[in-house]
């Protein structure tokens, strides 16, 4: 931490008469120059012994200028310092303390930059260490790792947003506050981009990583250190681009897999029976490719248009059915039933689930529209048998035959597969 006056008096035994002496030290300069203004910076601790006139302007310029600090030494051209002095710079607030003749100028120099010298020390350590930290995180646990480190070294919130503005990974996520406005001004900005502002009494820092679609890391704490940050900053934007270059590798396999079982060639890793489906964004887990434009999902069952099931042989005519069942604006390809032009293959995909006796079974069960003592003495069975007939039937389909919708399907699918 930097060291304060109060620090330094304290240290060096110097007595406080007047202002706030709370406030860091930058640097030490001595002068006896009337207006010395025009040579400081600000947050410097000024020694003087008052040869020139010193007094409430004197010391209200002081103020202007940054100065966090009066040093006055006595025992030379003052025995004490003047009344005017302590009263103004208790006015001001600026921090004044006496400085005895056995106390040279060139001690409290050395004093304060010794502290500035371990301070800076310390700063460069903990930098060197975060670095090892956020370099190990980024090794051992990816992008996510080094938000959450990022977080742990400066006792704050962390949020990487992506290209949209959503959280995709955050650390303390219930404290980052509203960040719209100021992600708006950052984008209209163009380019490699940064921010830094105050908000809900934290320094917050905004950094674009990379390029726009790869997102923006959002940093808030009390004392965040912007050296920490941008090493934070770095290690996000190579991961995310390895990232974007195994993403890349990925979707290109997935879609040469994809390719191969259109060819009716088997891949491993695919479910017994499953449906295509053409999605809008690609499922969390599970076979995905992006083929003419579209992102193909095999799965039991997922959003968006889909074909009957099918196996890793069917694939091919899976993928048709998708497309079919798209282009009627279906959900799924057995529901095609209703259309006036039956599809290839709706019949087989509708009756699949069906052997040959429960085909038969409600064949004729249906043409006596689901009359049972007619339909039983058709099939020469008892109508209890015919009950449990249309029951297993029932639930080989997966679906209730009460529906009416159900049985039209049923019933054009068997007039179809006898043609």
């Amino acid at each position: 931490m930097p060291i304060t006056l109060h620090d330094l008096a304290r240290t060096l035994r110097l007595p406080v008469l007047a202002g706030d002496v709370s406030k860091p030290v930058g640097w030490v300069h001595g002068t006896e120059l009337a207006d010395p203004t025009p040579f400081l910076e600000g947050g410097e601790l000024l020694l003087t012994t008052g040869l020139a006139s010193v007094g409430r302007d004197y010391v209200r310029r002081l103020v202007s200028a940054g100065v966090v600090g009066l040093g006055f030494g006595t025992g030379l051209s003052h025995d004490v310092v003047p009344a005017a002095v302590v009263e103004a710079a208790g006015k001001c607030g600026l921090g004044l303390v006496e400085v005895p003749r056995e106390v040279p100028f060139i001690a409290i120099s050395k004093a304060v930059s010794k502290a500035l010298a371990a301070d800076e020390y310390a700063a460069l350590t903990r930098l060197s260490e975060a670095q090892r930290a956020l370099s190990r995180a980024a090794v051992r646990d990816g992008v996510a790792g080094v938000v959450r480190r990022l977080g742990q070294w400066i006792d704050g919130w962390v949020v990487l947003l992506d290209a949209a503005g959503r959280p995709v990974h955050a650390h303390h996520p219930r404290r980052v506050p509203d960040l719209t406005a100021e992600l708006t001004r950052l984008t209209a900005a163009g380019g490699l981009a940064s921010a830094a502002f105050e908000l809900d009494g934290a320094h917050v820092f905004l950094q674009v990583l990379g390029s726009r679609d790869r997102g923006v890391l959002a940093v808030g704490a009390a004392r965040p250190d912007p050296g920490i940050v941008n090493t934070a900053a770095s290690l996000l934007t190579l991961a995310l681009a390895r990232n974007d270059a195994v993403d890349a590798a990925h979707r290109e396999l997935r879609a040469g897999q994809f390719r191969l079982l259109l060819a009716g060639v088997p891949v491993d890793g695919l479910p017994e029976r499953f449906r295509v489906f053409l999605a809008d964004e690609p499922p969390a887990d599970g076979f995905w490719a992006e083929h003419e434009g579209r992102i193909v999902v095999l799965a039991p069952d997922f959003d968006g248009p889909s074909s009957s099931e099918v196996d890793v042989s069917g694939v091919a005519r899976g993928y048709r059915e998708a497309q079919q069942a798209r282009k009627a604006g279906v959900r799924r390809f057995e529901d095609l039933a209703g259309s006036l032009e039956v599809p290839d293959g709706f019949a087989e995909a509708v009756l699949r689930p069906l052997d040959a006796e429960s085909r038969e079974t409600l064949r004729v069960w249906l043409g006596h529209h689901g009359a049972w003592d007619p339909a039983a003495a058709e099939l020469a069975v008892h109508r209890h048998t015919l009950r449990n007939r249309v029951r297993r039937a029932e639930q080989a389909l997966g679906r209730s035959l009460d529906s009416p919708g159900v049985r039209a399907e049923l019933w054009l699918a068997l007039h179809r597969e006898g043609q």
